[in-house]
């Protein structure tokens, strides 16, 4: 790393790993200071993957605020297969004024919506694939893209056996009748848990996102999750500037079943019983 963006590197500072990659804080010698994500074993077009999905949703951002308008996404610095660069966030503590800011901001980016569920790049969540191949109804695509190949991962690792994988089949089966009114393609971050929403001096950011086109509800849901600071003023900001359709509470963990199954395939059994909690809310529902 003696070079970035065409500038020698002044310093480095480790800041740990996470997942397959290494992540650095660089000083150029011009005085910039960038974020760095180091592959530690390549993994093909999983940094392509963030950038193209940071870039849409960038793109998302100035169609529906125009191109002066700071948004919540950061610009791609440059991407390889091995690197991923971008500008150093200074964080804070996240305060109500962030947070409510944050919920209209979301609302907003979600509106400038896309023609089709999915995305026209190759996916990753964390280092596994996403299956982005787009389609015309969310339930049907959410449930073949996003719920079913991450059961068939955990049987084959041994996290799921063949009768939970059954049940949460059965749950798959039951999303169309569980999804309420139809909503159209929003423009969504994918992975939206607390750790992948920076909060800066008045503002938070989005990072690391498995971006596409799906429903709007699952990065509520996933906010919700592990729980965001400030979810519940995020929440109330994000309904007045978008009314959220009744009932949305309730699905809740419709939207949380593919990430539980995310982690189930990543960490093993002790995300089992979650997964099959939200399954079954989507069989009684």
């Amino acid at each position: 790393m003696d070079r970035l963006l065409g500038t020698p590197v002044a310093e480095v500072t480790d800041l740990g790993t996470s997942h397959e990659w290494s992540l650095r804080r660089a000083t150029l010698t011009d005085g910039r200071r960038v974020f760095v994500k180091e592959a530690r074993r390549r993994i093909d077009g999983l940094f392509a993957a963030e950038a193209a999905g940071l870039r849409w949703l960038g793109e998302g951002w100035r169609r529906v605020a125009g191109d002066d308008a700071p948004g919540p996404v950061p610009e791609v610095l440059d991407a390889d297969e091995t690197t991923l660069v971008l500008p150093w966030i200074d964080t804070a503590a996240p305060t109500p004024e962030a947070a409510e800011r944050f919920g209209r901001e979301l609302a907003a980016l979600h509106g400038a919506g896309a023609e089709s569920y999915g995305a026209p790049w190759r996916g990753y969540i964390a280092e596994l694939p996403l299956d982005n191949a787009t389609g015309p109804s969310w339930p049907e695509w959410y449930a073949e893209r996003r719920v079913l190949p991450y059961v068939r991962m955990a049987v084959d690792r041994g996290a799921l056996s063949a009768g939970d994988a059954a049940e949460i089949e059965r749950a798959a089966a039951r999303i169309p009748d569980a999804v309420g009114p139809a909503e159209p393609p929003a423009r969504i971050h994918g992975d939206l848990w607390s750790g992948n929403v920076l909060w800066g001096r008045d503002r938070a950011w989005l990072v690391d996102p498995a971006a596409h086109a799906g429903h709007r509800e699952t990065d509520l849901a996933m906010l919700a999750l592990f729980g965001a600071p400030g979810l519940e003023r995020i929440l109330a900001a994000y309904d007045e500037a978008a009314p959220l359709t009744d009932g949305w509470r309730a699905r809740v963990p419709l939207h949380q079943l593919h990430p539980l199954l995310v982690h189930v395939v990543l960490f093993g059994r002790s995300y089992r019983g979650q997964a099959l909690a939200a399954a079954r809310s989507v069989l009684s529902a």
